[in-house]
């Protein structure tokens, strides 16, 4: 005994042939919004790692500007320079040389030299501004003393404003170093410096304790 399944009628078979259609559009939207999210996902992906590549190469450019910077500092404080504002006399190693410091650091020719902050009280680093650029600065710039140089600027992969560094005294309290062979107390020289990347709003700090021998 065969069985016949009903034929479909015009309007059936239409209304088969629409659902199916409907249900491939569906189908193709909800990949399509799938692969769209997938590329807009992976498009952040690649920008944020340009941002971080960029962001990591500005940083290391501002820390060998500050590191540039104690260079600089430690010819500051060695001399002779090239340089006709050189202060060489003004480091003898000893702490007779705080004359020359100021408290909240000094300008003109004593720039950059600054007496330490009072126990309990902000270090001196932290209340200087390291991006004055005019003749009231209390930071010294790179080169101001030394006579050196350092290509900086907005254009290119270089620091935007050259590097800048104070300098402060300290007693020496190295077990035998209590004086100098004058008698004077022998002092240390603590130098703080920023550099700056490709926008000064990156910086990177650098610190050093420095004996003249």
């Amino acid at each position: 005994m065969k069985h016949h399944l009903p034929a479909l009628s015009g309007n059936a078979l239409t209304r088969a042939r629409t659902r199916q259609r409907g249900f491939s559009l569906i189908t193709t939207l909800i990949l399509l919004a799938v692969v769209m999210a997938l590329g807009i996902g992976a498009s952040q992906m690649v920008l944020l790692a340009e941002r971080s590549t960029r962001f990591d190469r500005d940083q290391q450019i501002a820390f060998q500007a500050a590191e540039a910077a104690l260079l600089d500092a430690e010819f500051d404080i060695r001399g002779p320079n090239t340089s006709t504002n050189q202060r060489e006399a003004i480091f003898s190693g000893r702490l007779a040389d705080m004359v020359s410091f100021a408290e909240g650091c000094g300008t003109g020719t004593t720039r950059g030299l600054c007496l330490p902050a009072a126990t309990g009280t902000k270090p001196v680093w932290y209340l200087v501004d390291f991006t004055d650029e005019t003749n009231a600065a209390k930071t010294a710039k790179f080169g101001e003393f030394t006579g050196r140089t350092l290509s900086t600027g907005s254009s290119g992969i270089r620091p935007e404003m050259a590097p800048r560094y104070i300098v402060e005294i300290i007693p020496d309290a190295t077990p035998g170093s209590s004086s100098g062979s004058s008698g004077s107390p022998k002092a240390l020289y603590r130098v703080t410096a920023m550099g700056f990347g490709p926008r000064k709003e990156t910086q990177a700090v650098l610190q050093m304790i420095f004996r003249k021998e």
